[in-house]
């Protein structure tokens, strides 16, 4: 009779206090829920269940996600939906430009799903939406979020003439975790996209999301690998389990190892370093428009806290 072996079951670590967030309530929040159903909008903010939204929201801003709400990457962190998507909806555009309008928001953030099976990659349509907020809401500054558009500089270079303010592609995780961690995506490539941005002139921005397993030396790698790829501006955040289908949070990193990691983005030489449990890509993102802003108040601080040791 063979021995019955007891298999040891990893305990899932408990959702810290760090983390815990306001419902969404207000009536700027009930306005921008209004705009966005009204409009036939969808917003990352609750596709991505973002545990912001209740103070982004609450404060008239949104993130808009274009193209559809199915994507056609199935990345193993991120809840929105994963199939064919339906046709590109050639109104969308005026549609997302008359909501941020409406909404009365000096800075708007725009991302999308993956549009692989496009040609363009969708970035037709982005740019039309770029162009329609110019013309719509021409005081708004945006953010956009883009795909990696495989690196193909000619649907890259469409974001480039429509000239954001910011634009974002995120990293997501060190290069050792993205095969799992981001299926179809890959690690060089969205670093190659920076890369062309920037050449474009571009402010580019990166995001990178902890809690999946990596090691703090990778971490460190990554930021140094975006730098090197002349990224301006980066954001760490804790990552957060959208369903029990994705894939389970390994830790919740404490907050001072991210305030550790601010430090270390600042002095690797990034313009705008956010760091925090709560951090998403678009959280506070009308502060990384401005270049300098977050490194002088970064030097000034140290300046301040060095001046107070010298005296103690």
């Amino acid at each position: 009779m063979s021995e019955v072996m007891d298999v040891p079951v990893l305990e899932k670590p408990r959702k810290p206090n760090w983390l815990r967030v306001k419902l969404p309530i207000g009536e700027e929040y009930k306005q921008v829920r209004k705009i966005v159903d009204e409009h036939k909008l969808h917003t990352i903010c609750e596709s991505g269940n973002c545990p912001n939204m209740g103070e982004c929201w609450g404060e008239g801003t949104a993130t808009f996600m274009i193209l559809g709400n199915i994507c056609t990457r199935s990345c193993g962190f991120c809840a929105v939906a994963t199939g064919r998507p339906l046709p590109a909806d050639l109104q969308e555009p005026k549609r997302v430009a008359e909501a941020i309008s409406l909404m009365k928001v000096k800075h708007a953030v725009i991302t999308s799903v993956d549009r692989d099976e496009l040609k363009d990659g969708g970035s037709i349509i982005w740019q039309q939406t770029i162009n329609a907020v110019r013309k719509i809401a021409p005081n708004t500054t945006l953010e956009t979020l883009i795909p990696d558009f495989k690196a193909e500089a000619e649907n890259i270079q469409r974001i480039i003439d429509a000239a954001p303010e910011v634009v974002s592609h995120n990293i997501e995780t060190v290069e050792r975790l993205t095969r799992s961690v981001r299926i179809q995506a890959k690690y060089w490539r969205s670093m190659e996209t920076l890369r062309i941005l920037k050449r474009g002139g571009m402010r580019t921005k990166s995001g990178i999301m902890l809690g999946l397993g990596e090691k703090k030396e990778e971490v460190v790698q990554t930021m140094q690998d975006l730098k090197d790829s002349e990224v301006d501006v980066i954001t760490l955040g804790q990552y957060l389990q959208p369903t029990p289908k994705h894939l389970p949070v390994a830790r919740f990193v404490h907050p001072s190892e991210f305030a550790e990691l601010r430090e270390i983005g600042y002095q690797i030489g990034f313009d705008y370093v956010e760091s925090g449990p709560l951090v998403r890509s678009s959280y506070h993102s009308d502060r990384h428009v401005v270049p300098g802003l977050g490194r002088t108040a970064w030097e000034k601080a140290n300046a301040l806290k060095a001046a107070s040791q010298k005296h103690e």
